[in-house]
Order: C-alpha cells, then sequence, then structure tokens
C-alpha cells in the first residue's frame, strides 16, 4: 500500500527591492526540487514577466492564458481550470506564466470581495496535483505580494549583500508578519538568502557580517551565499537554469546547498515571523 502523498508545499520568493535574484532564485529552487524527484509548478506573478522569458517564452503578451487571465476569472466569478496555461519547461518545471495584463489586474482585484483571497482561491485546486509550488513576486509589497503571502506556506527572501538591501528588510519583515497576524496565520518565514554575492570584497563580507547578526537570531540565513556570476545571466538569456547552464560552476553548487537546505526543512516547524532589533548600523 502506498504512502498517502505529502500536502503541497507554496513558497513565496519575496523582496519589495528589485534585482535582488527572486526570478533566479525561484527558477533554480523549483528545478533543484524538479531535480530531487518532485514535482513543482513556478508561478510568474509579476507583470514585467521576467520569469516567463527567463525559462525560454519570449513573448509572454501574446499567450492566451496566463496568471492575469486566471485571476479574472475569480474576480468575476467566472468558472475556470486551474490547469489552463500551465508550460512544461524541458528541464521538468511546470511554469504559470505572466504578462503586462497583471498590472492592471492587481488594480481589480483592490476593489474585489476577499481580495486578500485571489491567488489562493486558484491554487486550492492545483496543490493536488503537485509537491511543491514557488511564486515569484514582484518587486513590491503591492496586492499580488500580499495575495502572495497570504497563499504561502514559506517566504524565502533573497536579498543582496549591500546596506540598502540589508536594511531595507525591516519593511518586508513587517509586512510579512502582519500577513502572518491577520490572513495567513501558518505562515512562516523560512529563511534569507545572500544572492549576487562577490565575497572577495570588504562591503560584501561586512554586510552579510550586519545581516547574520542583526536577522539570524530570529531568522534563518541560508548557510552558502549565491555567488555573483555572469554565467547565471547567461542561463536566463538561454532559458535554462544554472544547473543546465553550467553545472560545475559555483553559483549551482550554491543553489545545490539551498535546495538541500529547504527539502530538509520541509515539514518543520520554521522560524517565528518577527522583526529583529536593529543593532544600531541601519540608520
Amino acid at each position: 500500500m502506498s504512502e498517502p502523498k505529502a500536502p503541497c508545499r507554496i513558497y513565496a520568493v519575496v523582496n519589495q527591492k528589485g534585482g535582488v535574484g527572486k526570478t533566479v532564485t525561484s527558477t533554480n529552487l523549483a528545478i533543484g526540487l524538479v531535480q530531487r524527484g518532485k514535482k513543482v509548478l513556478i508561478v510568474d506573478l509579476d507583470s514585467q514577466a521576467s520569469q516567463t522569458v527567463s525559462l525560454g517564452w519570449a513573448r509572454p503578451d501574446e499567450m492566451p492564458v496566463t496568471i492575469a487571465t486566471q485571476i479574472g476569472r475569480i474576480i468575476e466569478n467566472q468558472p475556470f481550470d486551474p490547469l489552463e496555461g500551465i508550460l512544461h519547461h524541458d528541464e521538468g518545471v511546470d511554469l504559470m506564466p505572466s504578462s503586462i495584463a497583471l498590472s492592471g489586474m492587481e488594480m481589480r482585484m483592490i476593489s474585489a470581495i476577499s481580495r486578500e483571497a485571489i491567488l489562493r482561491t486558484y491554487l486550492a485546486d492545483l496543490k493536488q496535483h503537485y509537491d511543491v509550488i514557488v511564486l515569484d513576486c514582484p518587486p513590491t509589497l503591492g496586492m499580488m505580494t500580499i495575495n502572495a503571502l497570504a497563499a504561502s506556506d514559506s517566504v524565502i527572501v533573497p536579498v543582496q549583500p549591500e546596506y540598502l538591501s540589508a536594511i531595507g528588510m525591516t519593511q518586508l519583515f513587517n509586512t510579512v508578519a502582519l500577513v502572518k497576524k491577520q490572513i495567513n496565520p501558518s505562515l512562516k518565514l523560512e529563511g534569507v538568502l545572500i544572492t549576487l554575492a562577490n565575497m572577495r570584497t570588504k562591503l560584501a563580507k561586512n554586510t552579510v557580517e550586519i545581516i547574520r547578526e542583526a536577522y539570524g537570531g530570529s531568522v534563518r540565513v541560508y548557510t552558502q551565499p549565491i555567488p555573483y556570476s555572469t554565467r547565471v545571466k547567461e542561463a536566463s538569456a538561454a532559458g535554462k537554469s544554472i544547473f543546465a547552464y553550467d553545472p560545475k560552476g559555483n553559483a549551482a553548487y550554491a543553489y545545490q546547498q539551498l535546495v538541500k537546505e529547504v527539502e530538509r526543512d520541509a515539514g518543520q516547524r520554521g522560524a517565528d515571523v518577527r522583526v529583529a532589533k536593529s543593532d544600531g548600523r541601519d540608520r
């Protein structure tokens, strides 16, 4: 007799700051989990559709069904097939694409009934088809990101080892804590991932130290920083993961370690979401 399927786990990859590696992290986390036997879906929640393009679909605005289509149907209380529009990547991961239409849809969500639960409604039926769903969030703390947090089990925060990126995490943690308190009591802050790191520089080393000291007591900071690498950008341009494009490189090794930590922690209780006290260096 086969064992019952473990519940699908939903990860939101979130940072209100752009250019910190959210999309690259979503791609490589998802495909890394596929390589470890999981059935995984990525949902592109950014109207710029960077996730969609980086997986090889260069004209997202021409697609007949995207996440904007499905959200529109939910807002209008129309029937919808949650599997419609899902794309299948050569490396085994599935994708619900985005398009520029999502920018207008987010405005409509503001006045919708149960506006924070729209994405959760869409994902509810999809969860039976997947082991993991990864939500690639936009670089804002707007309605789409609130929906992602409301629908997720865990939050992963990519952050560059730069001063302004580090101090900006307090606002994000406050938002996560508020969603946990008011909307999604089971939400957990899974961890902070250092990305685009040139650890040979004094600035990067000092900033990582600040992050670990300020937040490490209440939030996991993943062990292996993701190094800055042009190969990662080249992989995205080629529509591939770093595992397929440069499997023996430092970035591939670092993302493999992230995948192992995330998988190891799955099902365990994550850190309580709370804002760490500043050490006085964020003035």
